[in-house]
């Protein structure tokens, strides 16, 4: 496939330790890689102090091969804390898109060029009855405003990557994203 039809998508998603950062993007990549056909790769980082230090998940998706494993101006990027706002928030090319978490992310217009989209996926969380799922319903929201990868390919990767005995909570925040994504912005 030559350089010019493939496709590439670099996405960031950074919060804070005990967020479920690092297990959202791992779930994005399994969604790409085994229910979409691409190449992911996915990369993780952490601050000092694991929970509740900065943390961040890198995903590249790709029809192709990807050379380089690391993301440098993401295409989305996703805050989920206000420090990964200060830390990540001025890492974005002309036309990123940027999900945040509207309750933990003070950030009222994207910067030129950017769009921006938000969810209170916290609360959400909370109303289901656990604040842990917020990471869930961030993949809804982020499944429903992009449209990078499909919706079951999306719901698929979290059945195979979730404990066991948790499926019905993780579905339905699942759908609270993309429902509040679709509803809000028409996507």
């Amino acid at each position: 496939m030559s350089e010019s039809a493939e496709s590439r998508h670099e996405l960031r998603i950074a919060g804070f330790g005990g967020q479920g950062i690092v297990l959202a993007g791992n779930i994005l990549g399994k969604a790409a890689a085994l229910f979409e056909g691409l190449n992911a790769v996915f990369t993780q980082s952490y601050g000092p102090e694991a929970r509740g230090g900065a943390c961040s998940a890198d995903v590249i998706l790709s029809s192709g091969v990807v050379h380089y494993p690391r993301v440098l101006r993401p295409q989305v990027l996703v805050l989920m804390s206000e420090e990964a706002r200060n830390t990540y928030g001025s890492q974005v090319n002309d036309s990123t898109i940027i999900l945040i978490d509207e309750d933990l992310v003070n950030l009222e217009e994207a910067p030129a060029g950017s769009f921006l989209y938000k969810i209170p996926a916290t609360r959400i969380a909370e109303k289901l009855g656990r604040a842990i799922v917020a990471n869930i319903v961030m993949l809804g929201f982020i499944t429903s405003v992009t449209g990078m990868i499909a919706y079951e390919s999306m719901k698929q990767a979290i059945l195979a990557s979730i404990p066991a005995g948790t499926e019905a909570l993780n579905l339905k925040a699942f759908e609270e994203g993309f429902r509040y994504g679709k509803d809000r912005y028409g996507k």
